[in-house]
């Protein structure tokens, strides 16, 4: 990520966004769906009759977050921090502890009732 925003510009970013939103999308997702399209045309040519085989039989169902729990900033602080350790990272904040502003409540998301 550092590399991307270090050899793009923001204004060259939001081209490849509007793009990708005009032609579809770019990369992984894209073969991801080339991919499915392929083996729903194999599966269908193996197939006898009876309900033929669909892309979207095909197509990975990656994890889109739902189900979880909304995690407040102190939860999200303490997951990235465990992560970054068990990276091998340097933890560069104050002190490096694990220790939490006792006056500072979690802001709520504009999703999250009140």
């Amino acid at each position: 990520m550092a590399e991307l925003l270090a050899t793009h510009s923001s204004a060259e970013l939001t081209e490849w966004i509007a793009y990708e939103q005009i032609t579809g999308p770019i990369g992984q997702a894209r073969d991801d769906a080339l991919m499915s399209i392929l083996a729903a045309t194999i599966s269908n040519t193996a197939r006898g009759k009876g309900r033929k085989a669909r892309a979207s039989d095909f197509l990975p169902k990656w994890d889109s977050g739902k189900g979880r729990p909304r995690m407040d900033w102190t939860e999200m602080l303490t997951a990235v921090k465990t992560i970054n350790r068990s990276l091998g990272g340097t933890d560069l904040t104050k002190d490096g502890g694990e220790h939490v502003d006792p006056g500072r409540t979690p802001r709520r998301t504009r999703n999250q009732q009140r």
